[in-house]
């Protein structure tokens, strides 16, 4: 018996899906995707053909410097995991976001999985942004990025990365570097982006970039 419906009004294929994984796949990494979850059918048929309005109102992100693409990126869970306790089980839902906003228009994308940290999801975040404009041929132009990631900040700004990257991806202390394969996609990604400056927020603020990534995948959990 499904217990879900998922609804996905803008994704690369629309309709109603019974679980969430046909779901995410519609709306993985498509920008400016639009979906939800239902009890009945009834109520996810009305959503999808647009009879009811949604019940969040989205912040709107500004400018928040003249670069000519603005983008914010977070990371989220629902465990413990990178706070004390490390409790991270594999029914723990996890998920990132990003939005990107260029000549007005703005582009978001939100995914999830389950028993990530929330650190992970912070790095994936990223990396999915960066790989997003990469895609649309952006990659050169001046990108303004915003995160409440220090753990995502300082590894590229205090260079550990580098650090990392010499020692054989091993930390100071010798340990493997923990989302390894995260950190080597966003090592061969930062060269492409020659304009990219990278920018702290206090997180769940004022920043309305920020509250709105954080919304996004707070959404995306919701639904797993």
């Amino acid at each position: 018996m499904t217990s879900k419906y998922y609804a996905v009004r803008r994704g690369k294929k629309t309709g109603i899906f019974n679980s969430w994984p046909e779901c995410q796949r519609q709306v993985s990494g498509y920008p400016g995707a639009e979906f939800k979850s239902f009890k009945t059918q009834t109520e996810a048929n009305e959503w999808l053909n647009n009879k009811t309005t949604p019940t969040k109102k989205q912040p709107q992100p500004q400018a928040a410097s003249s670069a000519t693409i603005q983008m914010w990126t977070d990371g989220g869970t629902r465990n413990h995991g990178n706070k004390r306790g490390q409790h991270v089980l594999s029914s723990d839902p996890a998920a990132w976001a990003f939005c990107v906003i260029k000549d007005g228009k703005k582009y978001t994308a939100s995914a999830g999985e389950f028993g990530s940290t929330n650190n992970r999801m912070e790095v994936m975040a990223l990396v999915k942004a960066l790989k997003f404009i990469g895609r649309q041929g952006w990659q050169a132009e001046e990108i303004s990025a915003t995160l409440d990631s220090k753990y995502v900040l300082d590894a590229i700004n205090k260079h550990w990365l580098a650090g990392w990257k010499k020692r054989g991806w091993k930390t100071a202390g010798g340990t493997p570097v923990v989302n390894q394969e995260l950190w080597q996609e966003i090592e061969t990604l930062l060269p492409l982006f020659p304009h990219l400056t990278l920018n702290w927020t206090k997180g769940h603020a004022k920043n309305a970039g920020n509250v709105l990534v954080d919304q996004l995948l707070n959404e995306t959990m919701d639904q797993m």
